[in-house]
């Protein structure tokens, strides 16, 4: 396992975090555990939750596995997340300083804990005024029950937004932001990325395998059967499988993924998540799993190093397709200078 600082904060995690979205919903106690076991037994340090995983069954099972792990208490690195609804009323969502004090004691509680390592914003809210938001966050810094803050799905503008934001009020900085990115979702480095990079943040990217796609256990024109996400709802989310497989790019990025695969000894999985750990800003990757066996295989990418040719080959073929502008190559040209001038 490597290890790199979460964003621009000292804190140390791994490059690999598990995420616990499966626990309680796709992953019983008992296997959700077993996980955990194996991830921190292979070096793992980073475990990312959120409220609204299985509403709130996530948070409890974590939390009684740090009661049963006392010794891994201090290594654990925890993050969670509010802002997505918690019941159905119109003040159980949002990111008001009255919702995110209710969800981040509620977070406590069911994690056991004192303090949360990383507390993210699950998303952006157009309603409340993130001065609000903002605030409460350096407020719970303040008091302790946060070490350090982060967001989730923001875009480019918003994330450049709250961050100078916070620090025109002298307020804690942010340190991470959680995207979606993988080989088969890179619209974020348009700008996105370009703004973390500015304002030194830390990217961990969920959905590194693109829901499954770039593992190799899906086949073209054969739609997916049994115990799969997709198998179990094709329908499923934005990974929804008739709008990729109809998608010429979809196929031609897999074929790089397992061409390179074999040519190694590795599974699709690793050579995915390996591109990935190297991409600029990344501190972190996101790991869903729902066995012990799936887990391992994906934290075999710790130890897996892509050539400079593997990785440009990749980049190369997952290139996203951009309009003339303001992302093509002619746009793009407008917003370059040559340090020797000239045209």
């Amino acid at each position: 396992m490597h290890y790199r600082t979460l964003g621009n904060s000292g804190t140390v995690v791994s490059t690999l975090a598990l995420g616990t979205m499966t626990f309680g919903a796709e992953a019983t106690e008992e296997s959700s555990h077993a996980i955990l076991d194996s991830y921190f037994d292979a070096g793992g340090n980073f475990i990312d939750t959120a409220d609204v995983y299985s509403t709130g069954v996530s948070e409890e099972i974590i939390g009684r596995w740090l009661g049963r792990r006392t010794d891994l208490r201090e290594t654990a690195v925890i993050a969670t997340k509010g802002r997505f609804p918690m019941g159905t009323g119109p003040n159980d969502v949002g990111t008001s300083r009255r919702r995110l004090t209710r969800a981040l004691d509620d977070s406590l509680r069911r994690l056991g804990v004192e303090q949360i390592d990383l507390y993210q914003l699950h998303a952006w809210d157009p309603i409340t005024p993130l001065e609000e938001t903002l605030r409460f966050l350096d407020d719970s810094v303040s008091r302790g029950k946060i070490a350090y803050y982060g967001f989730s799905n923001f875009l480019g503008w918003q994330l450049t937004k709250a961050v100078h934001l916070a620090r025109a009020h002298g307020w804690t900085p942010a340190v991470t932001l959680q995207p979606q990115y993988s080989l088969l979702v890179r619209d974020i480095e348009s700008e996105i990325v370009p703004a973390a990079l500015d304002a030194g943040i830390g990217l961990l990217p969920w959905s590194p395998l693109g829901g499954g796609w770039l593992s190799g256990k899906y086949k073209r024109d054969q739609a997916p059967k049994g115990a799969t996400r997709l198998g179990e709802n094709p329908e499923r989310g934005m990974e929804a499988w008739k709008a990729r497989n109809s998608n010429p790019g979809t196929w031609e990025v897999i074929g790089a993924v397992e061409d390179i695969a074999a040519a190694r000894g590795v599974s699709p999985s690793q050579v995915a998540l390996a591109w990935l750990l190297d991409r600029p800003a990344v501190t972190s990757v996101i790991l869903g799993a729902r066995t012990t066996e799936q887990l391992a295989d994906n934290l075999a990418a710790a130890g897996l190093q892509l050539s400079t040719e593997e990785a440009g080959h990749l980049t190369r073929v997952s290139q996203p397709r951009t309009g003339v502008y303001p992302y093509g190559p002619m746009a793009d040209e407008q917003r370059s200078r040559r340090i020797e001038g000239g045209r």
